[in-house]
Order: C-alpha cells, then structure tokens, then sequence
C-alpha cells in the first residue's frame, strides 16, 4: 500500500509571541506539538471518546516544533520504525498503545520497546480512536461514502456531540444491489489483506439500506436492527454474536459482511491525514503529512475450501 502525502507548503508566517520557542515556530513556519494538538481537537474532540478509551497525548513533549506527521492505525513497532526513519516528530495512531494501565514502560516488553523508541527519537505519539470513530468525517464516515451512502446518520448518537455525530452509520444505496454485488464493492473499496470479507446471506438477496461500522462492532447489533438496515458491515464479529444475529433475523436481514479490522479503519487515514493538513495550512503552518505505508493487519495467509 502506498504512502499518501499530504504536505503543505508556502505557509504564511505566524504572529510574533514573545517566547523563544514561538519565535522558533515563526521563524521556520512550523507548529509545536501542543499547537497540533489543538487542531486535533478543532477535528476530532476528546469528549467524543468513549468512556472506556484512552485517547491523547501518549509520549511528547508540547514544546517540540514539528515538521512531519505519520499516521497510522496501530501503534506496533513497525510502524514507529518507519516513523523515526522518516524523521517524523509526530506519530498519530487510531489505535491506543497503552489502553489498559501499566505499572512498567521497562523496554523488555514490546509496549516498553516501543515508548523507549519514541522518546529516544524524539517522535510523539498521539491517539485518536473513539473521538475519531464518532466525529463527522471519522472511520465510519468515510467508510458510508466509500460505499456511495446517502442519507447518512449516526447508528448511535453521541453523548457529546452534535445530532450527526456517534459510532456507526446507517444510509441508504442509490439504487437496489444484490448481497453479492455490494459485498463486491466492499472488497474492492478495502487495502487488500489476508482475512478478506466474510458475508452472511442469501447471495442474491437485495440489499439498499446499509449499517456501517469501522472497527468491531458486534456490539451494535440492537442499534443496527433498530435502524432496518438490510446489511450490516463491520470487524471482528465474533461467533455467538454473529450467530444470534441470523438466529434472530427478519427474513434473513440484517445480512452480515465482516471485513478486516486494520481494512475497516486504514480508509480513514487519507481522509484524516488531508483534514488536519487543511487545519494547520489555514493557520499558515507548513507540515508534510503522510499516511504509514505498513499493513499492521496481524494476518499473514488465511485457507479456505478449495483455495490454493
């Protein structure tokens, strides 16, 4: 998969402020961390977040200037290689690094490893998961228009937010499709990975309504009834789930499509990488943006019936 750069260029200077750090700034045309963060927060607030998650500032000093962004979905080791050998200040990731607590960050584990890399290079690391779920243009947004959704509203409304923001959307096809052909269109929307997409139903049944959600969303299930969609597409659907869903299906509906959960959530960062880029550009900063260019989809080969 390839790179996707977004950099920005002939920015316009920044106001005088009176530390050296801002003069600093001013002088280069570049933002500190912490001034990134804020444009962060413009784009995908915090309060968005789900009361479980861990979003935020993971490693970083907000004083460092920066030039470069990587975005990614996973946090893994891979990853923060190729942000370091890039020379990115900054690493944003969908994907927590440290959701549950810790009592070491010692580098003889890989999570320790890996906060060992960032602060011995410089690079921060930053977090954007459920508030980038959940905010309008996040993972589940831009996985409706991949799909050619119209009619788009949240599957569950935001706590904190506005009407059109929360987990999950529903919408609605242009036009009729059987299951077949839209799984089809999902396929071919998605990077390529190991698990493919798994589809439950009937092949030719007819599907326009349609229940998107990027990540694992096998929890949705009351939400993705409640909303009449004819097919829902989501990751990691696990077996009891997935199970009594057909069990309790209306004339076979909701249909199931189970995609790869880095493919379901790797469609964002182009979307997310070009948004924050706008932001910081509009302030007159120059930042290069890219999006990671490793699939940290942890499959290597899958076998099928019949398959190779």
């Amino acid at each position: 998969m390839e790179a996707v750069n977004t950099g920005i260029s002939d920015a316009d200077s920044v106001e005088d402020d009176e530390t050296e750090d801002d003069q600093t700034v001013e002088a280069s045309g570049d933002p500190t961390l912490g001034q990134v963060l804020l444009a962060v927060e413009e784009l995908w607030p915090e309060s968005l977040a789900e009361d479980w998650d861990e979003v935020g500032l993971v490693v970083g000093r907000p004083t460092v200037p920066v030039t470069k962004v990587l975005f990614a979905v996973d946090p893994t080791l891979a990853v923060i290689d190729e942000a370091i050998e890039w020379g990115a200040e900054l690493l944003i990731t969908h994907h927590p690094l440290l959701l549950k607590g810790v009592n070491s960050v010692a580098a003889t584990s890989a999570k320790g490893l890996a906060v060992h890399r960032l602060i011995e290079a410089g690079t921060g690391l930053l977090t954007v998961h459920t508030n980038g779920d959940s905010a309008v243009g996040g993972v589940s947004d831009v996985l409706a228009d991949a799909f050619g959704l119209e009619n788009v509203t949240p599957l569950t409304v935001a706590a904190n937010g506005l009407p059109e923001e929360g987990i999950g959307r529903v919408g609605e096809l242009r036009e009729l499709m059987t299951l077949g052909d839209f799984a089809a269109r999902v396929f071919e929307m998605l990077p390529a990975v190991a698990g493919g997409v798994r589809v439950a139903g009937d092949k030719d049944g007819l599907v326009r309504r349609v229940a998107v959600c990027g990540g694992a969303g096998d929890s949705l299930f009351d939400a993705v009834r409640a909303s009449h969609a004819d097919v829902y597409v989501t990751a990691d659907m696990r077996h009891h789930p997935a199970s009594e869903a057909r069990e309790g299906a209306t004339n076979g509906r909701p249909y199931l499509i189970d995609v790869s959960h880095f493919a379901s959530e790797w469609l964002w960062l182009p979307a997310a990488a070009e948004a924050l880029g706008n932001v910081l550009a509009d302030q007159g900063y120059d930042v290069e943006i890219r999006v990671s260019s490793t699939n940290s989809d942890p499959w290597d080969f899958i076998l099928t019936p019949g398959g190779d």
